[in-house]
């Protein structure tokens, strides 16, 4: 039976050639069967071809609000979600990576190594484990880069889904774990690849305080005392080494803390701690949620 598989492509409508190119590659994909809708996160989309169905958000939702949205309005075992500046790579992107669901009824996600176009060499960022290494060498991983992934649909609606409240930055950690706690795995696949410009997420005004208040909100959502603590701590930490190292950083330690403080006194939304014995796991293959 041909697989069938629920796309979510997310944008703000300010990138239409780009846009065009990550739907030209969904549509590209060949032996499985599609239901593609296009989130408009704050914009109605518009000049795709007539097999993309549209959803228009009346305001910028964020990221996983935005890609939450899409979820009811497409049919599939599997779901893709897209942004609007990535793209596949190889028409059978898709089918490969049913082949891997159907062979493994654990399997969760998988996400694709990201190539970046062009001579720039694709940020390490992107390889979501600690020891990055070769970024050709898939396993299993506890966090996610979330321009292009796949789930299962189950798996997804068993972890509650994306984590609406982050706005911007950790969601894909959030799933990731959540995911694991559900009974699943989460897979790096090397071997299958997509494309993404190489750019700096510092770009974002609220990036440094949103990265700060969106880890304290991650403990606090998902762990349990001591490694809610921990986890805290640990990146507390890095995040004052990484400052020092490089003087020029200096001034996004005021945004930061503003986060960090934040991230303590705001609502994060909902608590839902992992379970110990998927803390155990997590553990056992390398990565206890502490950094």
């Amino acid at each position: 039976m041909t697989p069938r598989v629920g796309v979510v492509v997310l944008t703000q409508g300010k990138r239409p050639d780009d846009l065009r190119v990550a739907v030209e590659s969904v549509l590209a994909q060949s032996a499985v069967d599609l239901d593609v809708v296009c989130v408009g996160n704050g914009w109605e989309p518009a000049g795709l071809p007539g097999e993309v169905r549209t959803l228009a958000l009346a305001e910028n939702v964020g990221i996983p609000a935005g890609r939450a949205a899409g979820v009811p309005h497409v049919n599939g075992e599997l779901l893709l979600f897209i942004d609007d500046d990535a793209r596949l790579l190889d028409d059978d992107f898709l089918s490969d990576v049913a082949a891997r669901f159907a062979a493994d009824p654990h399997l969760g996600i998988v996400q694709p190594r990201v190539d970046s176009p062009g001579p720039t060499s694709a940020p390490t960022r992107w390889i979501p484990r600690m020891r990055k290494g070769d970024p050709r060498h898939s396993s299993p991983v506890f966090s996610l880069w979330e321009g292009v992934l796949v789930a299962r649909r189950a798996a997804y609606d068993a972890s509650g889904g994306w984590g609406a409240p982050y706005f911007y930055a950790h969601e894909g950690i959030e799933l990731a774990w959540r995911v694991w706690d559900a009974g699943y795995t989460v897979w790096y696949a090397g071997d299958l690849r997509c494309e993404h410009p190489a750019i700096d997420p510092a770009r974002h005004r609220a990036y440094f305080r949103l990265n700060a208040r969106n880890r304290v909100w991650l403990a606090r959502r998902n762990l349990r005392w001591p490694f809610s603590w921990l986890y805290v701590g640990s990146w507390t930490a890095v995040q004052l080494v990484r400052t020092v190292r490089r003087p020029a950083t200096w001034g996004s330690l005021r945004p930061w803390w503003g986060g960090w403080l934040e991230g303590w006194r705001s609502d994060p939304g909902g608590r839902r701690p992992l379970r110990w014995s998927t803390i155990w796991r997590m553990t056992r293959l390398g990565r206890p949620p502490v950094i």
